[in-house]
């Protein structure tokens, strides 16, 4: 078993334990991004890969006040919402030396959406059934990834990592927007006169802002096992959302951490289990005519994933990850596959 570890560890190691490709069969399961040493020099990554996540979410919306703690006078609104996003993906990295790597990750992406809603003092049994969607390009993203250290002395390897993400896709305020006009009480959309608010026409791909994420992750040979984390920091940079919506908006940034632990079966299949974390901070806005104002308060965004990874051949890798939430603003549930293909 000792052995069989041993092997596992070193393919996932890279040229650091000096095995070259062919010798060794086995990387552990990589189920978040940048967890493994960083590309061999002159080596060429092509990863094609397809991911869907399914949210559902039940919100009440109280207008109102209370008598007595038990007894409300006003309106409650109640709105189950189901969303299913499918991602395309095609990620490239290259490897420029033993400890720097640079990579590129273009993503496509497709959003359903439906609402259902029903106001429950109307008196009404109709439910309100709303249905949007939105596909294109999602955010570009560029990494660039370099090894600090050899990991000896019982030190884990330490890789900084540096993300860029353009806002290649449409954002929230680059979308059409369909006005709701209020009538003596009654929402009218599609009317321009004296709007009340407006709605997305169609589901946004992109953030609509430039990011950079500085981060550090580390690896730890532990026979039979190899213990993996990260830690970074989102800076998402606000923009002038233009002339129409009259002011800035500054999403709010993010400190990501998470950890886990992979473990080869054999010299073909892995198996690794984690833990991810995102704690997304208050988003600030300067609206002139208060298009989308709202104040969205810190977010926390947390899941449990597993992956499986088998080595298909000595150049392809097939690696499958299930990701569950485990706070509300998570997906309930994201597949995503993967197929490293080493050229």
């Amino acid at each position: 078993m000792k052995k069989l570890a041993a092997l596992g560890l070193a393919a996932c190691l890279g040229p650091l334990a000096h095995a070259e490709p062919n010798d060794t069969a086995t990387e552990i399961a990589s189920i978040t991004a940048d967890r493994g040493i960083v590309t061999q020099p002159g080596r060429f990554t092509f990863e094609p890969s397809f991911s869907y996540a399914h949210s559902s979410a039940t919100k009440v919306a109280v207008e109102g006040y209370t008598v007595i703690p038990a007894l409300l006078v006003g309106l409650i609104n109640i709105s189950e919402i189901q969303r299913d996003v499918f991602v395309g993906a095609l990620t490239t990295k290259y490897g420029f030396t033993s400890r720097f790597e640079a990579g590129l990750r273009v993503p496509y992406l497709s959003i359903e959406e439906d609402i259902r809603a029903r106001e429950a003092f109307s008196g009404t049994p109709i439910d309100t059934l709303e249905e949007s969607s939105g596909e294109g390009l999602g955010d570009v993203e560029l990494a660039l990834r370099y090894q600090l250290n050899d990991g000896l002395d019982g030190w884990p390897y330490l890789i900084g990592t540096f993300r860029a993400k353009a806002p290649t896709g449409d954002g929230p305020y680059d979308v059409d927007r369909d006005p709701i006009t209020g009538t003596d009480g009654e929402v009218v959309r599609d009317d321009d006169d004296n709007p009340i608010g407006y709605e997305l026409a169609e589901r946004p791909t992109g953030s609509g802002f430039w990011s950079v994420e500085p981060g550090l992750t580390f690896i730890y040979p532990s026979d039979p096992a190899v213990l993996f984390g990260n830690l970074s920091y989102v800076w998402t940079i606000e923009d002038d959302q233009g002339p129409e919506n009259g002011g800035t908006v500054d999403p709010g940034d993010v400190v990501r951490f998470g950890f886990g632990m992979g473990f080869a079966f054999n010299e073909r299949t892995s198996f690794s289990l984690g833990y991810d974390h995102s704690v997304i901070g208050e988003t600030t806005y300067e609206l002139g005519n208060d298009l989308f104002a709202a104040n969205f308060n810190r977010t926390q965004v947390a899941s449990l994933a597993f992956g499986l990874s088998h080595r298909v051949t000595s150049d392809t890798l097939l690696s499958l990850t299930v990701a569950i939430g485990v706070t509300d603003a998570a997906p309930d549930t994201e597949i995503t596959l993967k197929l490293p293909i080493n050229l």
